[in-house]
């Protein structure tokens, strides 16, 4: 590592500042045609008075439809959907078993009419319509097939959908090892999870995505009233216990529209999840991330405590955190108004890597990194003097203008992938030499 002159400026025609990284070529942008069948609910968001009375009112009015009028209403409903979704039926039928509370006691019902139910209180929700942004990545659980130096990743996005609502999508592709990328194309279907509560509420959930038949297709979307306005910006990681054991592991944000709660989501096959909130006395604000392995036989978190500076927490239990101590305070003009990490800390031979944002002049979003040490991360050995990545004026409009962001990065031997959102819009992807990143940090 080399100290940098503290009074050096980047080019300010340049996103790319330090020059290690090469653009990858990719961009994933939101896509209108994407769309996943989700429960339509009658009542605005705080306004459930009177949503019972409706919903029967709504079935009533359906069964006093004549036989004839059903039927076309049916074909009208299979015709619109057949094409654009998988196992429609399906869906549809479970729409209408989570129902039966107010249907008629005791009434049969044909399939035809269960069929027209579901699809009264089943909407198509576009869910990443208007932003795809803020990606995480992991290893993918198959690297069969692959020639030499190539790995096979897992991309999470935060999708924006109608009303501003956050969802979770996911991508696969393969990566080289140096500076060549591809991220498959998605499936045309998208698939809603069957849920399944496991707690003595709704906040703890099994999450099934029996209908998918890529990965593509999973989406996560809000499913409970911690969740109304949106799941936000996920940090996957691999998590890999003392027996050997592994599972991928994600901190999300929970938003209801005014408070925002920390959840976790775990998994082994991105086919059937668990889901749940975090608790203890240090579960606060947004951003939190996971070491991928315990430390001193602890569990071990990167957090924003205060609003502005970076918290390392500790922990015996994984779903409850009460201890953290400030590590790292924001300290060049890039970096004064806050910062954060852009996902989990990455384990190299120097310690731990761990990409963060930072928040300075004009709330200018950069990216830039620093190392901890490897055996007591609350060291912090090295930090870059001056931004890495940040908005050039090839990426500087959108949604949120100014704003370059991570939610995580990949590194195989010497070299790191780093994908992220540029200005709350879209997706892009640079490698870089990690020998060169580490040069840019004292």
């Amino acid at each position: 590592m080399r100290s940098l002159d503290k009074d050096r400026v980047p080019d300010p025609s340049r996103s790319l500042v330090a020059e290690f990284w090469w653009r990858a070529h990719v961009e994933l942008k939101p896509d209108p045609a994407r769309t996943v069948l989700k429960p339509f609910h009658l009542a605005y968001p705080g306004q459930s008075d009177g949503e019972a009375v409706r919903t029967r009112a709504i079935i009533d009015r359906m069964l006093s439809l004549d036989s004839r009028t059903r039927e076309i209403a049916r074909t009208y409903l299979t015709n619109l959907l057949d094409d654009r979704h998988r196992n429609i039926e399906g869906a549809l039928l479970r729409r209408f078993d989570a129902l039966r509370a107010y249907l008629p006691p005791k009434k049969r019902f044909q399939k035809r009419d269960k069929l027209l139910i579901g699809g009264l209180f089943d909407e198509e929700y576009a869910f990443e319509a208007a932003a795809l942004f803020n990606p995480s990545i992991v290893r993918h659980w198959n690297q069969r097939g692959l020639k030499k130096g190539e790995v096979r990743f897992i991309l999470s996005l935060r999708g924006i959908g109608e009303g501003h609502v956050s969802s979770v999508t996911f991508r696969t592709g393969v990566w080289n090892g140096k500076r060549r990328v591809r991220v498959d194309k998605p499936s045309p279907y998208a698939s809603p999870p069957i849920v399944d509560e496991i707690g003595k509420d709704d906040t703890a959930l099994c999450l099934r995505f029996e209908d998918a038949e890529d990965l593509s297709e999973a989406v996560l979307f809000p499913m409970t009233d911690s969740q109304a306005r949106g799941l936000e910006d996920l940090r996957l990681v691999t998590l890999t216990e003392d027996d050997g054991s592994s599972r991928y592991v994600g901190l999300f944000t929970a938003f209801d529209g005014r408070d925002a709660r920390q959840q976790i989501l775990t998994t082994t096959d991105f086919n059937c999840f668990e889901m749940r909130p975090l608790d203890g006395r240090a579960v606060r604000n947004k951003g939190m991330a996971l070491f991928p392995r315990r430390i001193d036989g602890r569990y071990a978190m990167i957090s924003r405590q205060d609003n502005e500076s970076i918290w390392l927490m500790t922990s015996d239990d994984l779903y409850r955190w009460d201890k953290a101590e400030k590590i790292i305070e924001p300290l060049h003009p890039w970096e004064m108004v806050q910062m954060g990490n852009c996902g989990s800390p990455i384990e190299i031979d120097e310690g731990w890597l761990l990409i963060t944002h930072a928040v300075g002049i004009v709330r200018n979003y950069t990216i830039g990194a620093c190392l901890l040490d490897k055996n007591d991360p609350s060291k912090v050995l090295a930090r870059s003097n001056i931004p890495l990545l940040r908005s050039g004026p090839e990426q500087r409009d959108g949604y949120v203008p100014n704003v370059v962001y991570s939610c995580g990065a990949l590194v195989e031997g010497r070299r790191i992938l780093l994908p992220y959102g540029v200005a709350d819009n879209f997706t892009t992807i640079v490698t870089g030499d990690l020998d060169a990143m580490l040069e840019h940090m004292s």
